[in-house]
């Protein structure tokens, strides 16, 4: 082994144990109860994360304030989380039923609360994957936040510097500034965040909403501020979980809820026994490609019609087929337990065959097969979930088993050999950091991906402990040694646990059941530019998706 590789190793090790260790001192802290960013606990969070420098955030090791990594962490955190000193962790504690009003992410299902001027409450139902991941995005706030602070104070007393002071007055007056006046406070900034000028002109427009173009200036500052204030006036910033969160973690009380639902419709509706086959996609593909194109009667073609169904403008679309699915057998579940998974379950034997836009053998319905399409689970939770749902359904003292035939992962990752776009097929989820491995008979081959523009992989799937962790050291690690890991992703081997489990232990379903996962590639965190942080997938993710659902109808029908 060279110099090079031996560096390589070496630096994948380092990685490797950066990870284990911030996620004991997580389950430590959760524990516990509480800790401060910037106490002895809060530190050991921000060594281990600035040791293992993710390329999601990336300059975070760097004196420059890390732009693009911002714009991720606060898509997935409550709008004004920058300007609370104490952040409350809970579980459902019945703050639906007040009158604080919901604040939820753009990017993240979860329920956030203003309790004051302090206090932002952030409610936590997905199990620990949720809590990992806002600790994650929390301690690279708080270090970017420190980075602020040391530009933006001249001497050890925290004096304001000019461009500070300048910054301070704009946000606090809340003053409407021109043209002229916008971009002296963005040269101003520039300076605060160790930018250029351009770079910060574009985190000020990436991050302007309509009715407050000044958001960008707002978060600057109150990230300084909050900084300033706990460096010399001792107005410390917490982190707290409540008991009830504490004590309900991990004991599947909302996925039993979620679950118990939806057996106790298909029992309703004598569901139960008929051939059921569960996919885990998003909730329009499976709906658009069995009704989309006979419900729109247009012109274009298959693949054109997903793309402007995509489009924000064409809600009468989405809304037109979404109809003509309710009258063919599709009931939608909203969820209300908490999991914040949604949940569409397709009748077959009510689709009328001239409504149905899937090109199917004659015998395709007969057998009347059941379709339960849900959401997409977030990383341990996809264990609790399709546990609870494989159980049987239990009512006076009875059990009735589910007749599952076919379980189905669509979902997107990233990628480790291909491009934003492509698409991979597992034959093996290795679960990172732990001996736990599962092969698995996957009934999707490459063969069935047939198209000139999108390349089909297949291999080892790795599943992370959170996205936002990954560097690429450990990466390409995963990628060049011989496990020749294909791709990345959350929940695959939580699923694959679950249906072993069910089908091979417990005998809840049958040993025979069919599996078939497929994801198709939302970034390459081992190519700069082309992270999770670099922006949306957009229309380019619109042909795997529906490539995909579609040769997982085709295989359940025919």
């Amino acid at each position: 082994m060279n110099r090079k590789d031996l560096r390589k190793r070496t630096r994948a090790r380092e990685s490797s144990n950066a990870i284990e260790r911030l996620y004991i001192t997580m389950r430590h802290l959760l524990n516990r109860g509480f800790y401060k960013p910037f106490g002895v606990s809060g530190n050991t969070l921000k060594q281990g994360l600035l040791t293992l420098r993710p390329e999601i955030y990336g300059d975070i090791a760097t004196e420059k304030t890390e732009l693009k990594g911002l714009k991720y962490v606060m898509d997935r955190l409550p709008q004004g989380i920058e300007e609370c000193r104490v952040i409350y962790m809970i579980d459902d504690e019945g703050y639906r039923q007040s009158q604080f009003k919901p604040i939820i992410p753009p990017k993240r299902r979860r329920h956030c609360y203003r309790i004051d001027i302090d206090q932002m409450n952030v409610e936590l139902t997905r199990g620990r994957s949720d809590v990992y991941d806002i600790l994650t995005h929390l301690t690279f706030l708080f270090i970017e936040s420190h980075k602020i602070r040391e530009k933006a104070v001249v001497n050890s007393e925290g004096t304001p510097g000019r461009e500070w002071k300048a910054l301070e007055e704009t946000v606090l007056n809340q003053k409407k500034l021109n043209q002229t006046q916008t971009e002296k406070i963005i040269a101003y900034l520039s300076v605060l965040l160790g930018r250029t000028f351009e770079e910060t002109q574009k985190a000020y427009y990436d991050f302007a909403q309509e009715k407050n173009p000044q958001r960008f200036f707002q978060l600057i500052y109150w990230l300084g501020k909050l900084a300033i204030d706990e460096a010399f006036l001792g107005k410390k910033r917490e982190v707290k979980f409540s008991p009830r969160l504490r004590e309900r973690l991990g004991h599947h009380i909302y996925g039993e809820i979620w679950a118990t639902k939806i057996k106790r419709f298909l029992q309703e509706n004598n569901l139960l026994q008929r051939p059921i086959h569960i996919i885990s996609a998003n909730m329009h593909s499976i709906m658009n490609v069995l009704f989309a194109q006979n419900a729109l009667q247009t012109d274009l073609d298959k693949m054109d019609i997903y793309v402007e169904l995509s489009k924000e403008k064409n809600k009468k679309w989405r809304e037109k087929v979404e109809k003509t699915a309710r009258k063919n057998g599709m009931t939608y579940i909203k969820d209300e337990s908490g999991a914040n998974i949604d949940v569409q379950i397709f009748d077959t034997a009510k689709i009328k065959k001239d409504a149905l836009s899937l090109s199917i053998s004659e015998n395709g319905l007969n057998e009347k097969p059941v379709l339960i399409v849900m959401d997409y689970a977030f990383g341990e939770q996809a264990f609790e979930v399709m546990d609870e749902l494989l159980k049987p359904y239990e009512e006076n003292d009875k059990k009735e088993h589910l007749n599952v035939q076919s379980i189905s992962i669509m979902g997107k990752a990233g990628i480790l050999t291909g491009s934003k776009g492509d698409i991979m097929i597992p034959n093996v989820h290795m679960f990172e950091g732990t001996a736990d491995n599962y092969p698995f008979e996957n009934e999707l081959k490459v063969t069935d991906f047939q198209d000139k523009e999108l390349k089909v992989f297949e291999g080892t799937m790795v599943t992370v402990l959170g996205t936002s962790l990954q560097n690429k050291d450990i990466l390409a690690f995963f990628k060049n040694s011989t496990w020749k890991a294909i791709g990345l992703e959350m929940e695959g081997a939580h699923y694959q646990k679950a249906i072993q489990s069910a089908s091979k232990i417990r005998g809840n379903i049958s040993p025979d059941v069919k599996v078939r996962y497929a994801y198709y590639a939302s970034d390459n965190p081992l190519e700069t530019g082309s992270t999770l942080a670099s922006g949306p997938l957009g229309t380019k993710g619109v042909k795997p998706t529906y490539m995909i659902s579609q040769k997982i109808l085709e295989q359940i029908f025919n």
